[in-house]
């Protein structure tokens, strides 16, 4: 297992300042000294995250059961990202696999339910405990139905992230630079995005009712990975 770590201002992809629709996430300086740190196959041994740790993966597709877990990055939310570069056929990260079980670490998504799903695949983890942004949005901003992380990041912590390199080759051995920066920018504000949504949640008395299907994620991702997606979602009639 090797670590390359990588230093840069991070780019106007990552953060811009005050662009935010919140007056309150428009007053406060975002702007952060971006360090993404490169790991191949597992995180590097001895490293700690503290008690929440945002995560997010990147795969060749969107189907869980078909397409390959090629990446998934991390960050403590002090402004560094770890990536860490699945290679093709790996079944085991011992060092990410006990993270994402550990019962004393928060796992923080943004539509934990694919993550969550393709980590199984991947690994045959079960992750949680887990907190979801995007669950969260939808229980509390019940005026829009815009629940993309780059539009709750504009609109509730006044930054803007660039999603140009959503849909490139996740599985390719050399990832650009282009392709780390986007890594890093889906974990790097999860932290402060929570924050804006979970204090939300509590005033409008919901936030029992998020942790119960933050609980309950685990389990659908298992769904969905059993043939139970939408189409013949469990639930349905």
């Amino acid at each position: 297992m090797t670590s390359d770590p990588l230093r840069g201002s991070g780019g106007p992809q990552l953060t811009l300042r005050g662009r935010g629709r919140n007056p309150e996430a428009a007053s406060r300086d975002t702007s952060t000294a971006l360090a993404i740190h490169l790991h191949q196959s597992d995180l590097p041994d001895g490293l700690t995250l503290g008690p929440v740790v945002a995560i997010d993966t990147e795969t060749m597709g969107l189907d869980p059961r078909r397409d390959r877990l090629c990446v998934v990055q991390l960050s403590d939310g002090s402004g560094d990202a770890h990536l860490v570069q699945i290679a093709k056929g790996q079944t085991g990260a011992p060092n990410l696999e006990r993270l994402l079980a550990d019962p004393d670490t928060l796992k923080l998504f943004h539509f934990g339910r694919f993550d969550i799903a393709v980590m199984k695949k991947a690994f045959g983890v079960t992750t949680a405990p887990v907190w979801c942004t995007k669950i969260a949005s939808k229980l509390i901003r019940t005026f829009t139905d815009r629940h993309g992380l780059k539009y709750l990041l504009a609109d509730l912590v006044g930054v803007d992230v660039s999603k140009q390199q959503q849909t490139s080759d996740w599985g390719a051995e050399t990832l650009t630079e282009a392709q780390k920066d986007y890594a890093a920018s889906d974990v790097l504000y999860l932290h402060q995005l929570k924050a804006e949504l979970e204090a939300r949640l509590i005033r409008e008395d919901r936030l029992d009712l998020a942790q119960r299907l933050f609980a309950f994620l685990p389990t659908r991702a298992e769904l969905d990975l059993l043939g139970w997606e939408d189409a013949n979602d469990i639930f349905l009639h």
